[in-house]
């Protein structure tokens, strides 16, 4: 797949295809880019519940017409009951990945809607063009909740890997493995509590997840899973506003999301190569310079970043620091791999991006952690609870240490970028560790090196560390590289595993940009059930 669609009117893209067509049927109804990816992200709540879920948390990039740039915070935090005390009591030395007590911090995704929808809401009226209702955005995730939906080759795939593991986890089976056995290629799914859940939003407002009548179902279901969530803790949650963070390389402006997410590391990267020489990609130097400025940023994140509160070092104060830059490109020995013992961290996730007619471009991720998240399934509400808390550590002190009230460490980030001729580009992949590589790649194959914007997304990618599978600290690539090019990266010292020429392992990556014309062109990655949808 390497033809990248154009249109001028609208384009949204998403990791599938019923998704993407939900969010372009928003646009054709006068509904701004927010508003679009609203229904996308709801869709795919419903179409690719291994993947996202309206029990998770999500993170906005919005950059307006104007130029303002504009990010959402829609993370939830631990538990008032979340503590040391809890989990040694339950007999937990660390917090289980599964299960009632994996479900310890609050959901922010709901709000996160709410948000946008609010902006979208402001925007409209700016405009003097009419909003659209919540209960419209909503529309097509509950007819496939309802009515159903075909279980994709990659859904089925990922529920027969998981049976064994969540099967007996509260509520799990009773949804995906509704005759005794996993979910397979083309089987209806239906979540018709799920379906009634996001009617109950469009009537009575997001606010009910938190506060209202929803809000006392949640609390109730997860109790009985027995998970630490209370109803002070959803009262307690509101999703914010925030500026986002920027850093400058060759031609462009970069934006990302701040910590608690890991959007610093994501430009680190793209900042610290800049500063490299590279002159063509798919190049030894290009593949190495990335995979080292990688190392720099991570030592950088895995140092510093979680929840803003407990950070001593401010993220956009390092990315506005040349000379610290500089040591980091200084650092790279451009022939040699430096050492890399770190493990990773798993992430299943969705991103998407939309923009409209007038360039409003959004840039969005949505997730649960796991696939199935804790694999807790709500009965009263249908809604798949995440189980993001789990990356805390049972610990009196140090990095990402489990606090009531703390926000947990986010792989996520939603990434854009607006270019000194004009052009303004949204991107961004699912996939834990590999999100700020496969951001990298995207990026510096299309900005740098002037691949079509599709191409860049299908080009063979590399993973350090891992999203799914075993702890492992190799450099995965797909089996798409020229064998000399892999036998220089090896030669260099980097301990190369090679994997399937197409594989979810790299991510589920997309990417829209605008031209100044106003012409539009979209990339969806052939690693997903994805699409293109532009009119």
């Amino acid at each position: 797949m390497l033809h990248t669609p154009r249109s001028t009117r609208g384009m949204v893209t998403s990791p599938h295809h019923l998704a993407s067509q939900a969010g372009l049927d928003v646009l054709k109804e006068g509904g701004t880019a927010l508003d679009a990816v609203i229904a996308t992200a709801a869709a795919l709540a419903v179409v690719y519940p291994h993947m996202t879920s309206i029990g998770g948390d999500a993170f906005w990039l919005i950059q307006w017409p104007d130029g303002r740039v504009d990010t959402i915070d829609a993370c939830g935090a631990a538990a008032g009951r979340a503590d040391l005390t809890f989990y040694r009591n339950a007999g937990h030395a660390t917090i289980p990945w599964r299960g009632g007590a994996a479900a310890n911090t609050v959901a922010g995704t709901v709000s996160g809607w709410g948000e946008a929808h609010r902006l979208s809401g402001a925007y409209h009226r700016q405009r003097q063009t009419q909003a659209l209702p919540l209960e419209r955005l909503l529309r097509d995730a509950i007819w496939y909740a309802e009515q159903g939906v075909p279980v994709t080759a990659g859904g089925a795939e990922v529920a027969a890997q998981k049976s064994a593991e969540l099967c007996a986890v509260s509520g799990y089976a009773a949804v995906f493995e509704p005759e005794g056995r996993p979910l397979q290629t083309g089987d209806i799914l239906k979540n018709p509590a799920l379906g009634e859940t996001l009617r109950k939003l469009a009537a009575e407002s997001v606010a009910s997840f938190y506060t209202g009548s929803l809000a006392q179902s949640l609390v109730a279901d997860l109790a009985r899973a027995g998970s630490p969530l209370s109803a002070e803790d959803l009262a307690a949650h509101a999703a914010s506003l925030r500026v986002p963070l920027s850093v400058g390389v060759s031609g462009a402006t970069l934006y990302n999301m701040a910590p608690p997410t890991q959007g610093v590391a994501s430009l680190l990267i793209l900042a610290v190569f800049d500063r490299l020489k590279a002159e063509a990609p798919e190049s030894f130097a290009y593949w190495h310079g990335l995979v080292e400025a990688t190392k720099q940023a991570f030592r950088y994140r895995d140092t510093h970043v979680g929840d803003p509160i407990y950070m001593t070092v401010e993220a956009q104060h390092t990315l506005n620091d040349a000379a610290a830059l500089d040591q980091m490109a200084a650092a790279i020995d451009p022939r040699k791999a430096a050492p890399w013992p770190y493990p990773s961290q798993a992430g299943d996730t969705v991103w998407m991006g939309a923009i409209d007619a007038d360039g409003v471009a959004v840039s969005m991720i949505q997730s649960t952690y796991f696939e199935f998240g804790s694999g807790v399934v709500l009965p009263q509400t249908g809604i798949v609870w995440q189980n993001r808390g789990s990356s805390f550590r049972l610990a009196e002190e140090g990095w990402n240490v489990l606090r009531p009230g703390r926000k947990p460490f986010h792989t996520l980030n939603p990434a854009a970028a607006r270019f000194e001729d004009g052009r303004v580009m949204v991107y961004g992949t699912m996939g834990g560790e590999g999100q700020p590589q496969t951001q990298a790649a995207v990026f510096t194959r299309y900005a740098q090196y002037g691949m079509g914007l599709q191409q860049a997304v299908t080009a063979p990618r590399w993973l350090l560390g891992r999203t799914w599978g075993d702890e492992s600290v190799t450099l995965k690539y797909e089996d798409r590289f020229a064998p000399d090019l892999v036998a220089q990266m090896a030669a260099a010292g980097h301990k190369m595993e090679r994997v399937a020429p197409f594989t979810s392992l790299m991510g589920h990556a997309g990417a829209l940009v605008r031209h100044p014309d106003g012409m539009l062109e979209g990339a969806t990655d052939p690693r997903s059930d994805g699409g293109v949808a532009a009119w």
